[in-house]
């Protein structure tokens, strides 16, 4: 598949399979990641691993679909304002890039924001510098949906002078 059709057939999977995904593949998924754009090389994403306990733990109502594997990615906040979101951002397309290898490979991704919360962080035992941008539900689809509608993106283009 190419990468225009991995990007556009991409969705967010809210059921998975429970077979096991390589953790092989998910590490060459997170060495591709790493490749995201990031402002003077911080490198400000960190991801765990999430077991059983820590999982139960976090009570998501739909326990992100059954996904047979968790992580938290998180970002180091930096020393300013600037370069916090300068690191929240690359860390996003950490996370998206994490996820079109995935998708490329068959694998989906449900991401969750639900560690934003304080709670949730202590329990995800996030450090106070960092940021939680998401938790990744991993596996193999058992239901792909289809796709919702979008904006054109010609209404959303503005041509300065």
């Amino acid at each position: 598949m190419d990468i225009l059709d991995v990007i556009k057939s991409r969705r967010t999977i809210k059921k998975f399979k429970s077979d096991a995904v390589n953790l092989d593949l998910i590490y060459s998924w997170l060495e591709a990641a790493k490749m995201a754009p990031n402002h003077r090389m911080t490198e400000p994403w960190e991801v765990y691993f999430i077991g059983p306990d820590t999982r139960a733990k976090l009570k998501h109502k739909s326990d992100f679909g059954n996904a047979p594997v968790l992580i938290a990615v998180v970002s180091k906040q930096g020393a300013s304002a600037v370069e916090k979101q300068e690191n929240s951002l690359a860390t996003a397309c950490f996370v998206q890039n994490f996820n079109l290898a995935a998708w490329s490979e068959g694998v989906g991704t449900f991401w969750s924001s639900i560690g934003i919360t304080a709670k949730n962080k202590e329990i995800l035992e996030v450090p106070e510098n960092y940021d939680l941008v998401g938790v990744l539900g991993i596996g193999y689809p058992e239901i792909i949906p289809d796709p919702k509608p979008r904006t054109s993106i010609m209404n959303k283009i503005k041509n300065l002078p």
